[in-house]
This record gives structure tokens, sequence and C-alpha cells, in this order.
């Protein structure tokens, strides 16, 4: 089974992966569109860039338990429509946040984009152990990281070239246009039908959700496992870098679309490359690339080309890092539960990735942290969580 049989013999799972790539590509514009406006046309302080950041993850942390009902209680085609509508309508509203003053309205919209984009990830990554067998899902796990990656480099790239041409709101223009089409795709496609359950009380369903996941050591150690992941969420760390290192050389947004496009190079090159030898062995020498590349990326952040040849390391093994954990979660839970643990799974991920986020702002704008010691200390979270996996792997496998 290869990428490209898996693509031509599923055409639910080819539809489902069209409309990612258009709606991924589409998303960039308005990412780099909202830092650009709050750099740029905004002047945000760093503590507020990276404020503005924990919005794009707190919706999955603290609606996980109702994101995980819904996503198991409701038919997923109607669910991924609406979610796509709201997104869309979210983003076209972002063209009327025009000062500092409006920063609560951005703050609302980004929350409720992210909400439902959540919402809708969620419900396509527990239909895809339906539609696909599990030697498919393993490869089909791989493929959503692979398009990922590429709408992050080819979006990011075009994102910042747009904006740095047409300006911010054409940007968020463009990324209404790309979901109305992805909206239109989505009709199309034919998905079971069926409900993950047929409870109807809430509080029941968060009850029987909790009591699985705590009753199961296996997988709270597989969620932690792969929400170490989420400490890659660079974007707050790469924005701060294009405005204080090297704003003096290229344009802000250039700088941050340039640099994200690198890096997506980098995460969509990996899986080609490590999928044929990644297998629970051998993950643990993934977290120790994951945290030297990181490290290494730390060490040339002083120039903006060399820091590309970081990124490329830094992005390397992260792609097959997500999904092969993601994997082994899907494989080892209990289809009744699919939407709550993917929920909770979402929720620990980005938690990691808000408190990064987060931090990274905080402590840059008042603790005079450099970015680059930062970075480094991210690595070293790395070169811990390999033996985490090393601990796990001997005890449960």
């Amino acid at each position: 089974m290869t990428y490209r049989s898996l693509l031509k013999n599923n055409k639910t799972f080819r539809l489902l992966a069209t409309v990612q790539f258009i709606s991924y590509f589409g998303a960039w514009f308005s990412q780099v569109g909202v830092f650009t406006l709050l750099t740029k046309e905004l002047q945000a302080p760093a503590n507020i860039i990276g404020f503005s950041a924990i919005f794009v993850f707190l919706p999955s942390i603290i609606l996980a338990p109702i994101n995980g009902i819904i996503v198991d209680r409701f038919k997923p085609k109607n669910l991924l429509l609406t979610m796509i509508s709201i997104e869309m309508i979210s983003i076209f509203m972002l063209i009327f946040v025009n000062s500092l003053a409006m920063l609560w309205f951005l703050y609302f919209l980004t929350f409720v984009r992210m909400a439902v984009a959540s919402m809708y990830f969620q419900t396509e990554m527990s239909v895809l152990p339906k539609i696909l067998t599990p030697q498919e899902l393993k490869l089909g796990n791989e493929l959503h990281s692979i398009i990922w990656a590429v709408s992050y480099a080819l979006g990011m790239g075009a994102a910042g070239l747009f904006i740095d041409i047409f300006g911010v709101k054409p940007a968020f223009i463009a990324d209404t246009l790309m979901l109305f089409c992805a909206m239109l795709i989505l009709k199309t496609l034919i998905l079971p039908d069926e409900k993950n359950t047929t409870q109807n009380n809430p509080f029941i369903l968060i009850k029987e959700g909790l009591a699985y996941v705590f009753s199961n050591k296996k997988i709270i150690h597989l969620i932690l496992l792969h929400g170490v992941v989420g400490i890659t969420a660079y974007d707050v760390l790469i924005t701060l870098l294009a405005e204080y290192e090297y704003a003096k050389i290229i344009s802000i947004p250039l700088a941050i679309g340039l640099s994200n496009a690198i890096r997506a190079i980098s995460l969509l090159i990996g899986p080609y490359v490590l999928s044929p030898y990644i297998n629970k062995n051998t993950l643990v020498y993934l977290y120790l690339a994951q945290g030297v590349g990181i490290m290494f990326w730390a060490c040339l952040q002083f120039n903006f080309y060399l820091a590309f040849i970081g990124l490329v390391m830094a992005g390397f093994c992260t792609s097959s890092l997500w999904s092969y954990t993601y994997t082994l979660l899907q494989n080892d839970c209990n289809k009744r539960y699919y939407g709550r643990v993917i929920a909770y799974n979402d929720m620990v991920y980005l938690t990691f990735s808000a408190i990064i986020a987060f931090s990274t702002g905080y402590l840059f704008e008042f603790y005079e942290i450099k970015l680059s010691h930062f970075t480094f200390g991210l690595g070293i979270c790395f070169i811990f969580a390999a033996f985490y996996w090393w601990w796990f792997n001997k005890k449960y496998n």
C-alpha cells in the first residue's frame, strides 16, 4: 500500500484530502494576516502577540468535553458542513478589525474560528478509522500531515507574498473564498451515517468518556506522548524573530512566510524518508532527533539565511512523530469513544502549544529571555520525551 494507491482507490478519503488541502492552504492567509495586522499595522507589543496566539489553542482546551460529545453524537457530514460554514463567516469578519481597541473582536473571532476548525478536525479524525483499514490508517495519518505540510509551505509562502503586495484585508477575503470552494466539494462527500453513540444525556457522555480515559493508563500515556509534539508551535517564535531579528534585512510578512515555508518543506520531506523505518522500537530515535534538530536551529537563529538550515532540521521528524503517535492512539481506542478521546487528546496537545505560544512572548517581553535560548529549551524537552517513550514502550509493548 502506497500513498498514491490509497488516494486512487478510496474516493471518500481523496475528497476529504482535497478539502483539507484547500482549507489548510487558505488558513495560512488569515494566519499570516492576523500576525501581520498585529505587528505591522497595529504595532502590538510582544506580549499581546503571544496572548493573541493563545486564542488559536484555547477553544480546543476548554471545549474538549463538549466537542467530543458533539462529534460522537451527530452525523459526521452534517457536522463538517456546519463547522466549515461558521469558520468561513468568522474569517470574513476579520476585515473589520482596524485598531487595538478592537482586539476583543479579534480575540472573539479567533476563538470562534478555532473552535469550529477544531471540531472539524476531530470529526474528520474520528471518521478515518471507519473508512480505512489499520494499515491504511497509518498512511492516512501520514498523508494528513503531508498535506498539512504542503499547504503550509505553499500557503505560508504565497500568503507572505500576497500580503506584501495586496495587504491584510484581501488575504482574509481570499481565505473566505477558498473555504467556500472547499464547502462545495464537501457537499458531494458520502460518509458513514452512523453515530458513535446513541446516548443523549451529555453528562453521561462526559462521565463515560472520562471514565474510559482514566481507567486506561495506556491511553493517558499515548495522549501525553502525542501532546509533547504540540510544543513545536513556533508561530509566535517565528513572528518575534521576524520582527526583532530579521526586519532590517527583509519585510516582516515575507520573513514569516519564508521561514514557515522552509519549515513546511522539511515537514513534507520527513514522512517520505522516515515512514518505512518508523515503529515502536525506533520512535525513541525520532524524539531524540527532533530535540537535536531544534537545538541546532537555536544555534543558527542569529542569521536569517543560516536559520533555514536549522528550520529544516527542526521540522524533519515532526510530521512523523505527530502521525505515528496519533495512529497508536486511534488503534488503541474503542470506537465508541473516538470523538471524546480525540477531543481530550487535542486538549492536551493544544495545551502544550498554548503554553509555548504565551511563554514565548511573555518571557521575551518581560524577562528578556533570548529567543535562541528559549528555542534551545524546547529541544531539551524532546530529549526528556525520548526517555519517556523508552520507558512506556518497555512497560506496555
